[in-house]
């Protein structure tokens, strides 16, 4: 799907703001759509922010980042260090971070933790974006886990069958830290695209879905 109906100007040279808690949140929850937006805004910028590695995954956020960002015309990608599942506790840090980037980055999308999430950190992440950027398209994207809570998303972008296996690839080769992981496996991350691609009836049968909670239509002043 190339249109991804994003509302830009024709040609545009988007900024993209991508915020994840762990290492492999964003290419999680929305991989298959950065792969898409770029292939329908080749002269995007991209910010992308992973607000806590743990041992020995830096290099993994690293890597992932590189395959999914290659031959995008201007990327950031920032790694911070605050102490992963101690989010409720770093809140003060997290604030100061979050603030310094709203200083920083101009972003026409943002994409970020669901809101509502069970999981502490996804939660903190989710809330503080909504807390932080006040006129901005946000859009949420979800992750599989122990703790369930997925819902009924109301965005959903296409994924022809190349992109779900380029992202599904990605996450196996990228995050081997993670092998051991009885959910970590190509056959989770299909299953969801399957399902919410059924409930949009792509063509391809995948797409990955979002929490779109507010949109504005309008002239802005």
């Amino acid at each position: 799907m190339r249109d991804l109906g994003l509302n830009l100007p024709t040609g545009a040279n988007p900024q993209f703001l991508f915020l994840g808690a762990h290492s492999d949140d964003i290419e999680i929850g929305c991989g298959g759509t950065v792969i898409e937006l770029l292939k329908s805004y080749p002269r995007a910028r991209v910010h992308w922010v992973v607000l806590s590695t743990g041992a020995g995954r830096e290099v993994e956020a690293r890597q992932a980042s590189a395959s999914l960002l290659a031959g995008v015309a201007e990327a950031t990608v920032e790694i911070k260090e605050f102490r992963g599942a101690y989010f409720p506790a770093e809140l003060v840090g997290l604030k100061d971070y979050f603030e310094d980037l709203k200083r920083r980055v101009r972003p026409d999308v943002i994409f970020t933790h669901a809101r509502e999430e069970l999981h502490q950190d996804h939660r903190i992440v989710g809330e503080l974006t909504w807390n932080t950027w006040r006129n901005h398209m946000i859009l949420e994207y979800e992750i599989p886990k122990y703790d369930g809570g997925l819902g009924s998303p109301s965005v959903f972008v296409r994924l022809d069958e190349g992109t779900v296996r380029r992202k599904v690839d990605m996450l196996m080769e990228a995050f081997r830290t993670q092998h051991d992981k009885a959910w970590f496996t190509p056959s989770t991350f299909e299953a969801l695209m399957r399902l919410r691609g059924v409930e949009c009836n792509a063509p391809s049968g995948y797409a990955e879905a979002f929490y779109c909670r507010k949109l504005v239509f309008g002239r802005t002043a």
